[in-house]
């Protein structure tokens, strides 16, 4: 086992939280954890096909950092691992739902499957199998939005795009070319590390000369943080700042959130290469449970409370199964559909 990096401390006292955005943090890592629960158990049941990556563990961030934007307005570029980014950003667990069983009811029209989420609505820009693809996408997401504010005088185009890739994508040619675009041109955008310390499976030390990934935003002359990715609070507050900078013109936010996924690479991963003392390390650090735990010390919910939430998400996980289920399958006339862009 590597030596674990030391998590950043986060003082709950400077966090600046009521009672209602508490219970709405809580509710969306609930159901991003429960939904990827219940892909597992409908993957193993034969109802998906394919890889399917899942995200438990990392809610965290997800909730962290888009429930810091504004929903349907910012911007929102996932990887393969998309479920719960889709689900944060507003997308309903029905179509999500819909899309990894392969139904056209699906937010791709079933086309797409596990790792390519989109929403237009949402403004979902997509999930993308191949490793930090969706780097320049996001950038290029918020190089319109400066564009149409600054040049074509469009004084409502303040848009925030968040840009979500694994600590693997951080050794990619896109990576580094993206972010000295970025910092040239002041783009409103978060680029957000989830270092969850494996790229498949090779071990993140064993793969970069500079594992602090934050520290490569100052080689840009960009703000760069690490967090504890298992703390949403502490992830919310960085998530907030570099919103309110990125808006305000002042340039792109490097974000290494520190997190790990408490299941293997996808459902086909035996996840025999993590070590029994790494995982011991890490699932403690439950999100959830730490989120949860802190709402009930500090008087901001009670445990009936956080318990109607889960009960309330379940029926709506259960509910999402039987759209899924009960949703035709994409019409084989339609095989040509939607290869370019077209109207519906």
């Amino acid at each position: 086992m590597v030596q674990e990096r030391t998590l950043p401390v986060f003082d709950t006292a400077s966090a600046q939280i009521d009672k209602a955005e508490g219970l709405r943090l809580y509710e969306d890592m609930v159901l991003g954890r429960f939904f990827e629960d219940k892909c597992a158990e409908m993957y193993y049941r034969g109802k998906m096909f394919g890889f399917v990556h899942l995200y438990n563990g990392q809610e965290a961030v997800s909730t962290g950092v888009i429930k810091s934007l504004r929903q349907d307005e910012d911007y929102v570029c996932s990887t393969y691992r998309d479920h719960v980014h889709a689900l944060s950003a507003g997308v309903p667990a029905r179509e999500v739902m819909a899309e990894l069983f392969g139904k056209a009811t699906g937010c791709s029209k079933g086309r797409g499957g596990s790792m390519h989420m989109f929403s237009g609505e949402h403004n979902l820009l997509g999930g993308y199998a191949f490793v930090a693809e969706g780097i320049p996408v996001a950038t290029g997401a918020a190089f319109q939005s400066k564009y149409r504010r600054e040049t074509m005088g469009d004084a409502n185009a303040d848009q925030v795009t968040a840009c979500f890739f694994g600590d693997g994508a951080c050794n990619n040619g896109q990576f580094y070319e993206c972010l000295n675009m970025a910092a040239l041109w002041k783009l409103p955008i978060l680029y957000v590390v989830e270092n969850n310390k494996w790229a498949i499976g090779m071990a993140h030390e064993r793969a970069t000369s500079e594992p602090e990934i934050y520290k490569k935003a100052a080689a840009f002359g960009m703000a760069g943080y690490e967090v504890d990715g298992m703390d949403v609070l502490a992830v919310h507050q960085v998530a907030q700042e570099a919103v309110a900078r990125a808006r305000a013109g002042e340039g792109p936010t490097l974000i290494e959130a520190l997190t790990y996924r408490f299941r293997g690479h996808s459902l086909a991963d035996p996840d025999e290469l993590r070590s029994k003392e790494e995982k011991e390390f890490w699932f403690p650090r439950d999100p959830i449970k730490k989120l949860g735990a802190y709402l009930t010390e500090h008087n901001l919910a009670t445990e009936d409370e956080l318990k109607a939430i889960e009960q309330k998400i379940q029926a709506v996980v259960d509910d999402s199964v039987e759209f899924a289920q009960n949703s035709p399958e994409p019409d084989p006339s339609e095989l040509h559909r939607f290869v370019f862009a077209e109207d519906e």
